[in-house]
């Protein structure tokens, strides 16, 4: 199953009239929900136009595309993947305490 990608928060901070910084957040899901193979993570990033991140403009003038391409989605990608092989595709087993054991004589 492929892994679903939504943005779900854009917080702009604005100066001058136009956006400097972009808080910005993704939900990941992969899986069917109720299901033993679902898990979901949400990544974040704070993004600054001073460090090169984006070319400041008004607040008006971003798209919802244009967003979702400032998201490190190659990060965030291969850390949900690492995240979905460890919870859920090969998860680490606990070992079982017996209780029961006897020492040898």
């Amino acid at each position: 199953m492929a892994v679903k990608k939504t943005l779900t928060g854009a917080v702009p901070s604005v100066l001058d009239g136009k956006v400097v910084l972009w808080d910005l957040t993704m939900k990941y899901e992969e899986g069917t929900e109720g299901q033993a193979d679902y898990y979901t993570n949400e990544k974040s990033a704070t993004l600054v136009a001073a460090d090169g991140d984006f070319t400041a403009k008004a607040e008006a003038d971003w798209t919802k595309s244009e967003l979702e391409a400032l998201c490190p989605t190659t990060r965030w990608d291969a850390v949900f993947a690492s995240q979905y092989d460890s919870v859920i595709t090969n998860p680490t087993v606990d070992p079982v305490p017996d209780a029961d054991y006897q020492i040898p004589s």
